[in-house]
């Protein structure tokens, strides 16, 4: 019954006023109340600050600032192999495997548009029809910042408007289509593998997206789905190499990644395995 009064409530909360109120509170510099915030997020959550670059909760002037926390050189080493894909980011796996023509799985009883998922346009659809997809949560202790699987030239980046639902575990079973229906940010990459989604998927109290080359992207995007294009050659090109930082999560989310058919295979991995940015995702099998 309380699992369900929390998904009830929602659908009915102002979950964009709350979401950009708590991204005010988090970007705010008040001293010692910030960081007596972060203790106190950092012992309900038992974050691992030994890995952090910085460990004093008191070397973050915001929550943000903490959030986003970058790790200590070495952390992270990203699998080296040519034909192995790295994990993009730390969390647990929600779900990975086939993309059944349009369809993705989310959870027992619920799968939802790949189509729509990448903002209801079928030209950026069309090369992962019945490709792989993997999707993952990243919880909020884990590190916030994503990084890419393989090397890749940016050709497209779409925010697509949507709702904040949470997207816990709890939240994946009982609400459909969550992650096609939550704000959204696309990037799709040309690779050695043909193209390349990674959907950062916004929920509630997630402040902002953030990309390496667009900085802030939401919010504030609008209500309307935003397409932009990228050169692939010249100065203003985006090449990201495997392993290197292409986006952030100012507080907790979820991303899927799209592949094309018949490309990879993916590691030996499960509904509700941890993943650990750089070891193997996926081995290139084209």
């Amino acid at each position: 019954m309380f699992d369900s009064l929390k998904i009830a409530l929602q659908y009915i909360l102002p979950k964009h006023l709350l979401s950009r109120l708590v991204g005010c509170l988090a970007a705010a510099q008040a001293g010692a109340l910030t960081t007596g915030l972060i203790k106190l997020f950092i012992k309900q959550y038992q974050v691992n600050m030994a890995e952090a670059l910085h460990s004093d909760p008191e070397d973050y002037s915001s929550f943000n600032a903490f959030f986003t926390r970058e790790l200590k050189p070495g952390m992270r080493p990203i699998c080296d192999g040519d034909n192995q894909l790295a994990l993009p980011v730390d969390g647990a796996v929600s779900q990975l495997g086939d993309i059944k023509h349009d369809s993705i799985f989310q959870a027992k009883g619920h799968d939802y548009s790949l189509t729509t998922l990448l903002g209801g346009k079928p030209e950026v659809a069309l090369p992962f029809k019945d490709g792989k997809f993997a999707t993952i949560y990243l919880s909020p202790k884990d590190y916030h910042r994503i990084h890419m699987p393989l090397d890749g030239t940016l050709t497209d980046m779409l925010y697509v408007p949507g709702e904040l639902f949470s997207v816990s575990p709890l939240t994946a079973q009982r609400v459909p289509g969550l992650f096609a229906r939550n704000e959204r940010v696309v990037a799709i990459f040309d690779t050695e593998i043909g193209k390349f989604a990674m959907v950062l998927v916004g929920a509630t109290i997630v402040a902002s997206i953030e990309t390496k080359w667009a900085g802030t992207v939401s919010p504030p995007a609008g209500k309307n789905v935003q397409h932009w294009q990228y050169p692939t050659e010249g100065e203003h090109a985006v090449h990201l190499k495997k392993g290197e930082e292409m986006g952030l999560f100012k507080l907790g989310s979820t991303i899927v990644a799209c592949f094309e058919a018949d490309k990879l295979e993916f590691a030996d991995l499960n509904e509700g395995d941890p993943t650990r940015l750089g070891e193997i995702f996926a081995t290139i099998t084209k």
